[in-house]
């Protein structure tokens, strides 16, 4: 596995921060623009990556003020894995760490390496200045 991470500190309590995260409706909010026919609902999501693929995704976990998983909810090129884990640092802030694990042969991984630290990258960035 390939694993892809991104942390942030966010100054608002750990459970502001997880009931964002464990609605699927507000991670459009999280995407970059290359994501276009996102629909979801509280526990999945479908859209489209901008000259790839369709992809579906649910939210197959998730423990209160602690942790959130993703996983595909149809086909994928690859196994592929998304966990959100929030932490409260007792001083009114939450730390907030996406990680993604992916299946990635050499040349998957030479190819996606990058957008996908990328996407890791925005997303807890974005977390952080609209939460």
């Amino acid at each position: 596995m390939t694993v892809f991470e991104s942390k942030v500190r966010i100054n608002k309590s750990v459970s502001t921060v997880y009931q964002f995260l464990s609605d699927f409706n507000n991670h459009k909010q999280l995407m970059p623009d290359s994501i276009t026919n996102w629909t979801s609902d509280k526990d999945s999501a479908n859209f489209t990556v901008q000259g790839m693929a369709n992809l579906a995704l649910k939210i197959s976990n998730r423990i209160e003020n602690s942790s959130i998983i993703i996983v595909p909810a149809a086909d994928v090129p690859f196994n592929v894995d998304m966990r959100w884990v929030v932490v409260d640092l007792h001083d009114g802030t939450t730390e907030a760490v996406l990680t993604l694990s992916a299946e990635l042969n050499m040349m998957m991984k030479m190819m996606a390496s990058g957008p996908l630290q990328k996407l890791v990258n925005q997303q807890t960035a974005t977390l952080a200045r609209i939460v």
